[in-house]
């Protein structure tokens, strides 16, 4: 799992990595966060996936680039021209997933799966900035996001997140 984390913190381009690592490693039908043996939630499981790769990091790396990265690895202040153009594209993919998450536990369904896990590196930085606010006009995302947050395994590799100078 921490694997999947530092791919993806770095190099959001690895999904593919991070479904190898997961298909390698799962030992049991419970740890099938890409749900490969039902082929209706596989394919909500890859719906979400790409959701979160052509919309959601796109609206949100601006943030998380100007609110977080260039402050700690080059000391700079965020553009809020920049930030406050992302935050209102970002509202609009979050009306998408304030739908679907009015309708499910979790993204692509009523588990948790990869789709859910691979919104956490970047949905976490943000959630330490102030936009975190911009989850309270979105309770069922907001309710996600808890019970994602709420998973020991993340617990444990949040510890480990801190973007250092």
């Amino acid at each position: 799992m921490l694997l999947f984390v530092i791919l993806n913190e770095f190099l959001p381009e690895s999904r593919a990595i991070s479904k190898y690592v997961l298909r390698k490693y799962a030992k049991s039908a419970q740890d099938d966060l890409l749900r490969e043996g039902n082929p209706e939630e596989a394919a909500m499981v890859d719906v979400w996936t790409e959701v979160e790769a052509h919309h959601y990091l796109p609206a949100m790396a601006p943030i998380f680039y100007e609110c977080v990265v260039y402050p700690a690895r080059l000391g700079t202040t965020p553009n809020q021209k920049v930030v406050d153009e992302s935050v209102e594209k970002f509202k609009k993919v979050l009306d998408v997933y304030e739908v679907c998450l009015s309708k499910s536990m979790y993204l692509a369904g009523d588990f948790f799966s990869f789709a859910d896990l691979n919104h956490f590196p970047f949905t976490f930085h943000i959630m330490a900035t102030p936009h975190a606010s911009v989850f309270d006009s979105y309770p069922h995302v907001k309710a996600w996001w808890e019970r994602v947050t709420e998973r020991p395994s993340l617990k444990k590799i949040s510890a480990h997140m801190e973007i250092k100078p």
